[in-house]
């Protein structure tokens, strides 16, 4: 059967950044239809990724809480009773939850949703199978969200079950003895958190001679120190052979020093980014322009080369962020809808939701000196925090800012330690507003708190804070 459908905007994905920007445009009094190859709205941040995986670290975070305990003669639960079933069930229900809430948002703004892969016929026009409907779009404006998708590196036994995807991880039952990661990104640390404190015995491999070189190097080290007694981070590491066998995977790993060492793992789970999921959507026969590294190239109004297309989110390159790509499907949907707005934010904060967590915005110290600003480095270790001591989380924790020397704004922040992802958003809004480090300094927070850090920071650029020593 065939159907025609006449509407003011297509959307294709229906993750974050396609939702958000469908919802948006109803809102604006258009019509609006998402194709969503899946057939539920939520994309790999909902239901493989994003919300997923913030589960069960809140639930890793819990375990490791718990057993902290122990050194002071505390014991609260037998964590080492671990239940998987009950655990991937307890995490469906979340994403079945969330999923709902999207579907009964769509169906009160009226935007419609086809099961299907698009392909564009022509730039006014795109065609769906569905089973037995075969739908032709006939639209006015477009809007593609259709996110990214892990890349595959070569001389990967794919087809063996034991090699995993982030998504494999996420919805695995079993609990792998040794688990090998390849990829030391914000995905691979992220699981490493969850499996280690599962039981799993984690080793991370990265090729890259640096890890996490865009942070400040301090915060790298808090980081590892921390993090060795539950999972080995190995940089300048490659894979020289892989074997399946009827017992585990043996690897061939070969380090910095040219020295080898075979290990038999149980899984490997590949995290090594992800590319433009823009395959099977047929943009070569509409002359969509691409940039060097694959992603849909994007004006400030996320305008693709035509004029009335637009692209958001993962698609259009990094930093891939569901909070980014949710931002720029607003600006496109207003844009469509006739105003004058522009993707120009002044920072994009990023959070790695490992344990302890690590989140940063702005400027930081290498870019700093990289372009020559002159600023100030205030960090705050949580140490002398009452909160981060009686949450047990002082001995891992640091609060920094960047402040320049000049103006006195704050053009950066990081944060390492529990709930960094929340803490993180004051110093984006400090930055975006332009406040100079005395409207923070003289911002009352409340006590005791984690966020004091970041006031305490303020107060020891101006020299005015009591609670710690200033420098």
């Amino acid at each position: 059967m065939k159907k025609n459908i006449n509407v003011d905007v297509v959307v294709i994905g229906g993750g974050p950044s396609g939702y958000s920007s469908a919802f948006r445009c109803a809102d604006l009094g258009l019509s609006v239809v998402i194709i969503e190859k899946y057939g539920v709205l939520g994309g790999t941040c909902l239901n493989v990724g994003c919300i997923p995986s913030k589960s069960l670290l809140h639930l890793a975070t819990l375990i490791k809480e718990t057993k902290s305990f122990l050194q002071y003669d505390i014991e609260l639960l037998n964590v080492n009773k671990i239940n998987m079933n009950n655990i991937m069930k307890w995490k469906n229900d979340i994403i079945i939850s969330l999923s709902n809430g999207l579907n009964y948002l769509a169906k009160k703004r009226n935007v419609d949703i086809i099961h299907g892969v698009a392909s564009f016929i022509d730039i006014n026009t795109v065609e769906v199978v569905c089973k037995d409907i075969h739908y032709i779009i006939y639209f006015n404006y477009a809007i593609l969200a259709v996110g990214s998708k892990p890349v595959q590196i070569p001389n990967i036994p794919y087809g063996d079950a034991r090699i995993w995807s982030s998504t494999h991880a996420l919805n695995s039952i079993n609990i792998p003895k040794r688990l090998l990661i390849i990829g030391a990104g914000i995905i691979g640390l992220e699981m490493a958190t969850i499996y280690s404190a599962l039981g799993s015995q984690i080793d991370i491999i990265d090729n890259s001679l640096e890890f996490f070189p865009g942070i400040d190097s301090d915060i790298r080290d808090i980081f590892i120190k921390y993090t060795k007694k539950d999972f080995m981070i190995n940089m300048n590491t490659i894979i020289n052979k892989i074997e399946s066998l009827e017992n585990g995977i043996m690897v061939t790993l070969q380090n910095n020093n040219k020295t080898t060492d075979k290990i038999l793992y149980d899984n490997i789970l590949i995290a090594t980014g992800r590319i433009p999921n823009i395959d099977s959507i047929n943009l070569q026969d509409i002359n969509i322009k691409l940039n060097e590294f694959g992603f849909i190239n994007v004006d400030l109004q996320l305008r693709t080369n035509i004029s009335h297309i637009f692209a958001v989110g993962d698609v259009v390159g990094k930093p891939m962020l569901a909070h980014k790509g949710i931002y720029e499907a607003h600006i496109a949907a207003e844009v469509i809808a006739g105003k004058d707005h522009y993707f120009d934010p002044k920072v994009i904060p990023c959070v790695a939701y490992c344990d302890p967590e690590i989140a940063w915005t702005g400027i930081l110290s290498k870019k700093a000196k990289e372009l020559k600003i002159p600023c100030r480095i205030i960090s705050i270790p949580w140490n002398f925090s009452g909160r981060a001591i009686s949450s047990n989380c002082a001995a891992f924790g640091m609060t920094k800012l960047l402040i320049h020397e000049e103006n006195k704004k704050i053009i950066g922040g990081i944060i390492i330690g529990r709930h960094a992802g929340e803490l993180i958003t004051q110093i984006s809004l400090a930055i975006e507003m332009s406040c100079d480090i005395e409207d923070v300094a003289l911002t009352i927070y409340p006590h005791p708190t984690l966020s004091e850090s970041i006031n305490i920071a303020a107060q020891v650029f101006n020299k005015t804070a009591t609670d710690i020593l200033n420098i």
